[in-house]
């Protein structure tokens, strides 16, 4: 049997973790002092609300090597497959701490995946892997699938302010349009595993709709498509948008989704985004 293991930076709802006996391991968010493991010491309101008040931003860290080879070594029992699939590297030391377990284990039968991406882009990948775990697929073609999503997984977004990813450091290529967006609202994409710039619009509401322009004009209109919408904070305007994909796009698959403590942490409340994959080998 091949388990399915990703980390909390997925943010996938939890009846679909329950539901496809997906392992998750937390990434975990620091306010001084104080350590908090995502998705489980902290509600997101708790997150969204201490994030209000802080006088520092949290920081946040990845999962230790200890806490992969505990998950592992009781995964890997029964002769028991793991396929791993993470947050992009460039983003996190996760896989760093992933591969440093799987040397420990040398025995263990256990495949790492970069995923470039995260949140439901990371997500649609690992619901992917693990109902062809279900099917009955091997670790080869697990994988292939995977690696085939990768470069093909549109992640696109709108954050209220760029302050968190600068403060936070993940701002990547994002960086050239701090100190120009006075009233504009910056839109985003994971390109490479990395926060680049894509467009900048001068309000919200500009700005969502671009989102919808930009998935049409990368997957194309009739399309069948997985898509997941994505908000820290603001699901009224994340609900709409969701009426919208809905309503013009071919969705095979539509999930709704909130950022919680570890990707909050850099982007700050106020984020709507869009995850779309088409599956051209399927058409």
């Amino acid at each position: 049997m091949i388990k399915i293991v990703t980390d909390s930076s997925a943010y996938l709802p939890a009846d679909l973790i329950q539901q496809h006996d997906i392992y998750v391991i937390p990434l975990k968010v620091l306010f001084g002092e104080k350590e908090y493991r995502d998705e489980i010491d902290l509600s997101h309101q708790e997150f969204y609300r201490m994030l209000a008040g802080a006088e520092t931003l949290p920081t946040t860290s990845q999962p230790s090597a200890g806490e992969f080879f505990d998950l592992y070594s009781e995964l890997s029992k029964g002769d028991h497959e793991i396929i791993s699939i993470h947050i992009s590297s460039k983003l996190s030391g996760t896989i760093s701490s992933a591969q440093s377990a799987k040397e420990m284990l040398p025995e263990a039968r256990i495949t790492i995946i970069d995923s470039a991406s995260t949140a439901m882009g990371l997500g649609l990948m690992v619901l992917t892997a693990a109902r062809a775990a279900a099917e009955g697929k091997t670790t080869a073609e697990i994988v292939a699938t995977v690696e085939r999503m990768i470069p093909a997984m549109n992640v696109v977004f709108v954050v209220d302010t760029l302050e968190y990813l600068q403060k936070g450091g993940r701002i990547g290529g994002a960086a050239a349009l701090v100190g120009t967006l006075l009233k504009v609202k910056p839109i985003l994409c994971l390109k490479d595993g990395r926060v680049e710039p894509l467009d900048k619009v001068r309000s919200k509401r500009k700005a969502l709709a671009r989102l919808l322009e930009v998935v049409e004009e990368r997957v194309g209109p009739g399309t069948p498509m997985q898509v997941a919408v994505l908000h820290a904070q603001v699901p009224d305007e994340a609900r709409e948008l969701e009426q919208e994909v809905r309503a013009r796009f071919n969705c095979t698959e539509c999930y709704f989704a909130e950022l919680g403590p570890v990707l909050g942490t850099h982007t700050g409340p106020g984020v709507v985004g869009l995850v779309a994959y088409a599956d051209r080998a399927a058409l």
